[in-house]
């Protein structure tokens, strides 16, 4: 045999069989170097592009500002929506949870005055975050089940209270200014929290334990991380999202009834799973939920200028989801198999 032979790899030595093919290590480094969120990205700009070339409204400062605004309120969630589900975790309370923020904030407010309303209200959201994290890791109910029941019952309790009706607020109307470059407070509000929750995953001890805890919550436990207090945490975290949500959305509309906040658990973790975080934990960040909740407003924008009705509006979002994480499945499949 000439030096130049190749060398049967152990498997094939195995199996008494020819080599198999090595795969190139070029093409595999090269997908491994992708971000997950390229493809999005580009996706994001063939959206901004085909509806700027079809509506002569869409590519202005204050289509823009109307966008940032929209995604803000559902932003703010998804923020701690990241969190949670990089480490396993869900909550879909969140909707809920700002009804019954708008809720307490509203009925109190005539009896309390603003200040303490506030207070009361921010409370709530925190309260509810509490309840979360004590039924999941304290008494061990799977975290679905979980907010799913406490998404029923604060749902229940805001329509209950509340009768049903639009309760309007009174001298609560800070989120319609635009102090900043004519921008909307609750897009800066939106991009202070993004920011807050970017640099908390990526350059805290407890962000980088949280990626820990969903890559391998077992492997998390034994070298010294403290699974439950830091999924405690991020439940008490995402109720503060809760209350801030809340008081913008009551704000923004001055108002607040026992339907406020319906499907905003839903367009939250559609964000974030469009952004690229796995539904297994492990992987994701704030920067691909930004992008998904761009992806989501712009398309629902740029479909509202072009006079599309609202119900293909949803159809269209939820085959974006869909074909969303198939095609990260996709990629990750074939970068397995390459390698």
């Amino acid at each position: 045999m000439s030096d130049s032979a190749v060398t049967p790899g152990p498997a094939a030595v195995a199996a008494g069989g020819p080599p198999a093919p090595e795969p190139p290590v070029g093409r595999v480094s090269t997908l491994a170097r992708i971000p997950n969120s390229a493809a999005l990205v580009v996706f994001l700009i063939l959206e901004i592009v085909f509806f700027a070339a079809n509506s002569p409204y869409f590519l202005n400062w204050d289509n823009a500002t109307n966008i940032l605004t929209a995604i803000s309120i559902t932003g703010v969630l998804a923020a701690g929506a990241t969190l949670l589900l990089v480490s396993g975790q869900f909550d879909l309370s969140v909707g809920s949870g700002v009804g019954f923020v708008g809720l307490l904030l509203v009925e109190l407010q005539p009896h309390l005055g603003t200040a303490q309303a506030v207070l009361v209200a921010v409370a709530g959201g925190i309260a509810i975050g509490l309840l979360n994290g004590f039924l999941v890791n304290v008494l061990g109910i799977n975290a679905l089940i979980t907010t799913l029941g406490t998404l029923a019952i604060f749902r229940g309790f805001t329509l209950a209270v509340g009768e049903g009706q639009n309760i309007a607020v009174n001298g609560f109307d800070w989120a319609i200014a635009r102090p900043f470059l004519d921008v909307p407070v609750p897009a800066l509000v939106f991009v202070a929290v993004a920011v807050v929750f970017a640099l908390i995953m990526s350059f805290t001890v407890y962000g980088r334990e949280m990626y820990a805890i969903g890559a391998n919550s077992n492997a998390a436990r034994l070298v010294g991380i403290r699974v439950k207090r830091n999924l405690f945490l991020a439940f008490v975290i995402s109720g503060l999202c809760m209350a801030l949500a809340g008081l913008l959305n009551t704000s923004l509309i001055g108002s607040s009834s026992g339907t406020t906040g319906t499907g905003l658990e839903l367009a939250a973790v559609t964000a974030v799973i469009l952004g690229g975080t796995s539904l297994q934990g492990g992987t994701g960040g704030v920067f691909g939920t930004i992008i998904g909740l761009l992806i989501v407003g712009v398309l629902s924008n740029g479909l509202t200028l072009m006079n599309v009705d609202s119900s293909w509006q949803q159809v269209a979002t939820g085959s974006l989801l869909i074909l969303a994480v198939a095609f990260d499945r996709l990629r990750a499949n074939l970068l397995s198999g390459l390698r």
